[in-house]
């Protein structure tokens, strides 16, 4: 296959953690392998100052301060001399590196400088979408007129549209006008040979863990695992729930487990690092996924990775690629008194969590990320090709 220049453009990237940060940082370095000249492109915080360059893991990694106006009509005015300089530094780039093609991750203001890059240098521009429109915890585009906007010319004029997941698709064909016809689904991958095994921290009990790591925000849903947990505690004596992350609903879901009376049984260890996670998943029984909805969950990913039975919410994309009762336990965690019941099975039960655990390493081996890249590298392929017509 021909070698592709690509420069990346996600919405965050490393240091930061996160599965957008994740997921661009595991492409560029597979598309590297694979033979492929990759640059990151990324914002700068705070979106001030001149951008900057650094290398990370052998990926140069570019941020520019992609500032846009506020939401409130008035600041509109202040908003070109800022952009316009940005993409002076943007074209700079294109210049020093001489891409094939631009792809966004994630679209934000990311997205809305990449469109324009695209237009001013006559470079396709493919456009993934990860559930933004639909898990944005700010919500940001029920309130930012410019980036509604923004996104339906981007989708318009974009060379491919790929999605983390078909529900991730069908949202913006249903709200931004992107046609079906155009949209491709290209599942989030994970890193195989990352077991994610660390060194194992102690235990709160000898009993089995309950494991739950993200945002601790309201959609991913760690109050209604705190319920859940409160209703099959008394059945296992032993069991311990471990709700790993930060964010601003933390100290009401230590308060709401302190009410449940689950005291020391359950432990919020906060932010993990990779190697932390790694450890989490290393020391964890059963992993949980209790979002109110979900587009993706490149955390089931990584807890087939490390043998783990996973329970998952079965609103948003798991469904699309975790199979009821094969290699996980779909749950509609609306209903609380569902997962309730799922869970207690789920901890009654080793001969489920074996099975469950063994299929799921079956089935991760489809998203190793040679095999997700070489999806996105067939699409490069197709829209170089399209576009030298």
């Amino acid at each position: 296959m021909t070698r592709t220049r690509v420069a990346l453009m996600p919405s965050a990237y490393l240091p930061d953690l996160g599965g957008v940060e994740e997921l661009s940082h595991n492409l560029a370095r597979a598309l590297q392998q694979a033979g492929d000249a990759v640059e990151v492109w990324t914002g700068k915080v705070p979106a001030v100052g001149p951008p900057v360059q650094e290398m990370i893991d052998g990926v140069t990694v570019r941020r520019f301060p992609f500032v846009l106006a506020a939401m409130r009509p008035w600041s509109v005015a202040r908003f070109p001399l800022p952009a316009l300089s940005t993409l002076v530094a943007l074209r700079s780039a294109v210049r020093d590196f001489r891409p094939d093609l631009l792809h966004v991750q994630c679209f934000g203001p990311n997205g809305v400088y990449a469109t324009a890059l695209g237009a001013l240098n006559r470079l396709p521009v493919v456009v993934t979408l990860q559930g933004e429109t639909v898990n944005n915890d700010e919500a940001i585009f029920e309130r930012s007129v410019l980036l509604r906007r923004a996104l339906r010319i981007a989708l318009r004029r974009a060379a491919a549209v790929t999605g983390c997941s078909q529900f991730a698709l069908d949202d913006a064909i249903g709200r931004f006008d992107l046609r079906p016809e155009r949209a491709e689904v290209i599942f989030n991958g994970v890193n195989l040979e990352d077991a994610m095994v660390a060194d194992r921290p102690d235990r709160i009990t000898g009993g089995l863990t309950v494991l739950a790591m993200g945002r601790m925000v309201d959609n991913k849903g760690f109050d209604l695992l705190l319920d859940a947990f409160a209703g099959v505690a008394a059945n296992h004596a032993g069991s311990n729930l471990v709700l790993a992350g930060d964010g601003r609903a933390r100290a009401d879901l230590q308060t709401r487990a302190d009410r449940l009376g689950l005291g020391a049984r359950v432990r919020f260890p906060g932010r993990l690092d990779r190697r932390q996670v790694g450890a989490a998943l290393a020391a964890a029984d059963i992993y949980v996924v209790p979002s109110r909805v979900e587009p993706f969950g490149i955390v089931i990913l990584e807890a087939w990775n490390a043998g783990l039975p996973v329970i998952v919410t079965n609103r948003g994309g798991p469904p699309e690629f975790v199979t009821d009762g094969v290699d996980g336990l779909l749950v509609d965690m609306l209903d609380v008194g569902s997962l309730t019941r799922v869970l207690d099975q789920a901890l009654r039960d080793g001969d489920l969590r074996a099975r469950l655990a063994r299929d799921g390493r079956l089935n991760v081996e489809r998203f190793g990320w040679p095999v997700v890249t070489e999806r996105y590298r067939s699409l490069y392929a197709r829209v170089l090709a399209s576009n030298s017509e």
